[in-house]
């Protein structure tokens, strides 16, 4: 079994680019770190389109346990892979598998997996909020309460 990845400076692949991309040989992908720069991955494009296709099957899998009567048996190993999720009221279990199904369809068909990250980053805050008794007083205070989604603000010139 191979391991996820390696960390590599970047000037290694510049420097040594044929001895750097065998390395892929035994790592799924390379960390390519950067000093002035975000770091960024290298990987072959076989595992690239595996990854792919295993999200697709995910989502697929998703869509047909929530379309038949298996949506008990998602919310209950939901915990298991989302362990925060146990912190969510429960009308909202039902919202995020819900949004996570659509998401995914969506992202997949976009080969961009972004949304569904920022989609549990999103619920994982939600769960943070709910689990602090003190910050889901402050957030929830009457008069006023939840106030919905925020507006986008105005561009600036």
């Amino acid at each position: 079994m191979t391991s996820a990845y390696e960390d590599v400076p970047f000037s290694e692949l510049l420097h040594r680019p044929a001895v750097t991309t065998r390395r892929l040989d035994a790592v799924r992908a390379l960390r390519l770190r950067r000093r002035d720069a975000g770091d960024l991955a290298l990987m072959r494009i076989d595992q690239l389109e595996s990854d792919t296709t295993v999200v697709d099957f995910t989502a697929r899998l998703l869509t047909g346990l929530v379309r038949t009567e298996n949506i008990d048996a998602l919310r209950q190993a939901l915990p298991e892979a989302l362990p925060w999720s146990t912190f969510l009221p429960p009308e909202d279990i039902d919202v995020l598998i819900s949004e996570l199904v659509a998401t995914a369809r969506g992202a997949v068909a976009l080969d961009n997996l972004s949304p569904i990250a920022l989609l549990l980053t999103q619920w994982r805050h939600s769960a943070e909020i709910y689990a602090d008794p003190s910050l889901l007083a402050v957030l929830t205070r009457e008069p006023e309460g939840d106030l919905g989604p925020a507006p986008i603000p105005e561009a600036t010139e």
